[in-house]
């Protein structure tokens, strides 16, 4: 027994350094990833509001999810079966530069006297696939480089780096986008990945596992089986992917403010449910200690379709951001014990075509929702369409916890796959020696 003092209630909140302490490389694809954030999620916000400028549309808006869909489940599979095969590293570096200049596409429409609709959809498809690409490799490469005891901190953080641009990034995008216009939101993102591409340089290589399978069908396949047979694995992906699906209200946010008549609070909806996300990151020192993965991510998914449901019901403004950030909130924590459960559980020469599979839950669940929402938005009404998403995401969650039991009963410390895992890591990282008393 430790004779050391338990850390005050305070401390215990605060998220967990050791990834960030213990890997240079950790620290390099985190600073990069935060710097890439911010800007993405300037033209995250900027591309939605050019479309409603140009077309005044909400279908015509959430057809934008619906042109992403078909590159985010092609590249989304083929791009984890890339990343078992090949150089992890490479793969995000080159990816990254290929965002750049799709951003760089966007910058020239917005600045030419009279832009274009299809440059829109056909750069939004193109950043699908290439981030369909990258992601797996990026997710397959963090616990090759944090300890395994260190996994669900580094997830935390990962966390913590995306809602601190996805805060930031969207609040600014609504000053820049109203006093500066589009271009310049444009502009900004275009210098974030020209920083990002040179930070993630720095990151050591990352070459394929020598029992990893060359990209084929016949490989995407097997990543395919073993995810089928993990009951617990596949319910994640169900339960992400129907949340997304019906509850992401992300299309119809320029007309919901709108609406409520409060244009000025559109930037401040997009930042609020990555405020809700940061709030969770940043008091993440509790997650280390939970062990009921699959309980936390059912239960975190339902609260998320009963905050997004009441912020399609209530009338004020504040209330409406109030929700969203709490939804944001527990889809962070549905999100944290989601990544422990992947990368506690799967084999490395496994891990970029499941990182694909799991693009799929958290990547094509929004892209559907989008076309979801702003296509329910078009036959009923925007509030109709948030409120009824936000039900029938409870409603689908609940019925995935009845049918799915071992996702509901899976704890990492009993779980066969996460202690094979875990002794797996063991032996590939000698112990550290003992400390001794001076």
């Amino acid at each position: 027994m430790s004779d050391e003092p338990p850390p005050s209630r305070p401390r215990a909140l605060l998220p967990d350094l050791a990834p960030w302490r213990t890997s240079a490389d950790f620290r390099r694809l985190w600073v990069a990833g935060l710097v890439t954030n911010f800007g993405s999620f300037l033209t995250f916000v900027a591309l939605p509001v050019q479309m409603k400028e140009l077309t005044g549309s909400a279908a015509a808006v959430g057809a934008i999810g619906a042109v992403e869909l078909i590159p985010l489940v092609v590249f989304g599979l083929y791009g984890g079966a890339l990343a078992d095969a090949l150089d992890k590293r490479k793969l995000i570096v080159w990816t990254e530069a290929g965002q750049g200049l799709l951003c760089a596409a966007l910058l020239v429409d917005a600045t030419v006297p009279h832009p274009a609709v299809w440059p829109l959809y056909v750069v939004a498809a193109l950043s699908a696939a290439l981030g369909s690409v990258q992601r797996p490799a990026m997710d397959s490469l963090t616990p090759r480089i944090v300890a395994h005891e260190h996994l669900t901190a580094a997830g935390a953080l990962n966390s913590l780096r995306w809602t601190v641009g996805g805060v930031a990034g969207p609040a600014l995008a609504g000053v820049v986008v109203a006093y500066a216009g589009l271009g310049w939101a444009y502009a900004v993102d275009l210098v974030t990945f020209a920083a990002s591409v040179a930070l993630m340089a720095g990151i050591a290589p990352s070459p394929a596992s020598h029992e990893a399978a060359k990209p084929s069908l016949r490989s995407i396949a097997e990543g395919g089986r073993y995810a089928w047979s993990r009951k617990e694995l596949l319910g994640t992906y169900a339960v992400d992917l129907a949340a997304m699906f019906f509850a992401m209200p992300l299309a119809v946010l320029p007309f919901l403010a709108e609406e409520l008549r409060a244009d000025w609070s559109l930037g401040l909806m997009y930042a609020a449910l990555p405020a809700g996300s940061l709030l969770v990151s940043l008091t993440s020192g509790w997650t280390s200690r939970v062990h009921r993965h699959g309980r936390t991510v059912v239960f975190s998914a339902a609260c998320w379709g009963l905050a997004v449901a009441g912020a399609g019901l209530v009338r004020d403004v504040w209330l409406v951001l109030l929700l969203l950030v709490l939804a944001g909130a527990c889809d962070m924590v549905s999100g944290i014990f989601r990544a422990a459960i992947w990368n506690r559980t799967i084999p490395d020469e496994l891990r970029g075509r499941l990182a694909g599979i799991e693009l799929l839950s958290y990547s094509v669940g929004p892209q559907l929702g989008q076309v979801r929402s702003g296509g329910m938005a078009a036959l009923t009404s925007v509030r109709t369409s948030v409120w009824a998403g936000g039900a029938l995401c409870v409603a689908a969650v609940g019925l995935l916890a009845a049918g799915l039991p071992k996702l509901m009963s899976y704890d990492d410390r009993t779980n066969e796959h996460a202690l094979r895992m875990r002794s797996a890591r063991a032996e590939e990282i000698p112990p550290a020696p003992p400390v001794t008393a001076s």
